[in-house]
């Protein structure tokens, strides 16, 4: 599916530009139309479907002359102007990729009954990151394990979806959007969710795709595992990745334990203490009962690995049966965006699925 854009602009020569680069790399999801007068645009807009129109301020735009089914926002000179005449603006100056992402999400908004194209990409794994043991590293573990990953050529999302975790501790980029507007999408039950994830997406340099921490910490609070279910379903059928790697707080409830059953592999980090093996051994043990009562499993996608493992101080454990994959020493006296790029260097990612 595409969407129709009409774009309306004095300077000719900024949107030759413009459209140029939409055509050459977005040709398969966008429809430009262009104009420079008002009265061309709104005759097409009466015979022609247009999803979005983008209009410069320096027009003097009659809103009753743009169909309702059209969503609508200005070009401005700078990126200090939110809205113009109570509509969304758009700098025009920035990376076309931001316009482009500023455009789609124009569209979500506004689509009332517009579904996301939906292609299913059995190839697609998710794979979650967790543990009972606090201080073990699972967030260090699980960005490197995206960098390795997204190193190899593999399209790669890192996905932070812990209660007051944050990607932008390890990743970098541009762009406006964070999870608390995918967080607003999931709520609002909006059909076109996948439009929404699109447009709120960052790309770090070393090819990571991600979504920047919600502006307000207890958004996150409210997010219920039946809607992070419905996430990772509309992430799947997107198409647009490999490898999502989740990146969560452990819990012991059933909604928790159904969605990690969504999952190829879980991911489970220890370091070998005596504490955090025990808390790994309470966590088996509680499992084990689950299932039996339920009899379905969690524990035959779980892997075992040791981060922060010191040959003082660690042992590994004994009397789970739980895949073990390795271990990673102990990295000091490093930020965390070092450790995570120390880590993702290691060949014991590599076999987080089973083969």
């Amino acid at each position: 599916m595409k969407i129709n854009l009409a774009i309306l602009e004095k300077d000719t020569g900024y949107m030759n530009k413009l459209v140029s680069v939409f055509n050459r790399k977005y040709a398969d999801k966008i429809q430009v139309y262009s104009f420079t007068e008002p009265e061309a645009a709104y005759a097409t807009l009466r015979t022609t479907k247009v999803d979005v129109m983008v209009a410069s301020d320096l027009f003097d735009i009659d809103m009753s002359r743009i169909p309702p089914r059209c969503g609508f926002a200005y070009f401005a000179d700078t990126d200090d102007i939110d809205s113009i005449n109570d509509r969304r603006a758009i700098c025009k100056f920035q990376k076309v990729d931001l316009i482009y992402k500023q455009i789609l999400s124009v569209y979500s908004d506004h689509a009332k009954n517009v579904l996301s194209v939906k292609l299913a990409d059995s190839a697609c794994r998710l794979i979650a990151f967790c543990s009972p043991s606090g201080g073990s590293g699972s967030s260090s573990v699980s960005v490197a394990a995206a960098m390795r990953y997204a190193s190899a050529g593999h399209r790669t999302l890192y996905l932070n979806l812990e209660k007051f975790g944050s990607a932008d501790n390890y990743f970098s980029a541009e762009g406006q959007f964070d999870f608390s507007d995918i967080i607003y999408a999931l709520k609002s039950n909006k059909a076109n969710l996948g439009m929404k994830l699109e447009s709120c997406v960052k790309q770090d340099s070393c090819g990571v795709n991600y979504y920047s921490a919600s502006k307000q910490s207890p958004d996150m609070l409210e997010l219920r595992c039946e809607e992070i279910g419905r996430l990772l379903e509309e992430l799947q059928l997107m198409g647009s990745y490999d490898y999502i790697f989740a990146d969560m707080d452990f819990e012991m409830t059933d909604a928790f334990l159904n969605l990690l059953k969504r999952f190829h592999a879980v991911v489970v980090t220890g370091t070998g203490s005596s504490s955090s093996n025990y808390k790994i051994c309470r966590m088996y043990d509680a499992l084990r009962i689950k299932e039996n009562e339920t009899k379905s499993s969690v524990l035959d996608r779980m892997c075992l690995l040791y981060n922060k493992f010191s040959s003082k101080t660690s042992r590994l454990l004994n009397g789970v049966d739980i895949r073990n994959i390795g271990g990673i020493p102990n990295c000091e006296n490093a930020t965390d965006e070092r450790i995570a790029a120390q880590i993702s260097g290691m060949a014991v990612l590599d076999h987080i699925l089973p083969e």
